[in-house]
């Protein structure tokens, strides 16, 4: 449920992206493809598991239809920063889900909470790559230290023994917390001075 849930709202930034160049139903659907499944096939790729929407088409058909739902969606219903709140739900959740994967698939708990980041991650970067905006991940607002405390939280506090359901909540909480109050406020962290 949290890895549907992680694609459908990061499907739908990714849809609401080419809403806003304003693109053609068929680059909707790619937007929201790439953006919803991208960071889980990289991360698939990294900890060697069957890539998860080869194998099951539920991830696809979700992003399919958050792209027709956005589609037929008058713009004058999403807020200016939409794609910023359904983001921050989704690096939320794949940021968990992301290291949940690797650790179940034997990768050692400091990699799997990285996983996590890239799972987070790479489908925004891909999106805003394909949409010709600065990536997400370098802009000034906190954004990957969001991800990196959702993640980081899970491994945590499974690795000390909290039920996985439990640490899950609140690692996703945590981490989506930190991202709502830099998208509130634009927090973001110390810039390199020489």
């Amino acid at each position: 449920m949290l890895d549907i849930a992680g694609t459908a709202v990061f499907a739908i930034s990714g849809a609401l992206e080419a809403a806003g160049k304003r693109q053609n139903i068929v680059t909707f659907m790619f937007f929201a493809a790439i953006t919803g499944v991208g960071g889980g096939t990289v991360r698939d790729l990294l900890i060697s598991a069957p890539v998860f929407w080869m194998h099951n088409a539920t991830p696809i058909a979700v992003c399919m239809a958050c792209a027709i739902v956005v589609w037929f969606t008058p713009g004058r219903l999403w807020s200016e920063r939409a794609v910023d709140w359904f983001d921050g739900l989704g690096i939320a959740a794949y940021g968990v889900f992301g290291a949940a994967k690797a650790i179940a698939y034997g990768i050692p708990l400091l990699p799997a909470a990285l996983m996590g980041v890239v799972s987070a991650c790479m489908g925004g970067i891909f999106r805003d790559m394909l949409a010709g905006e600065p990536s997400i991940v370098i802009r000034p607002e906190v954004y990957v230290t969001a991800v990196a405390l959702s993640s980081g939280s899970y491994v945590f506090l499974s690795a000390i023994g909290l039920n996985n359901t439990l640490a899950a909540g609140i690692a996703m909480v945590l981490g989506f917390s930190l991202r709502a109050v830099a998208i509130v406020r634009g927090t973001a962290l110390p810039s390199y001075r020489k």
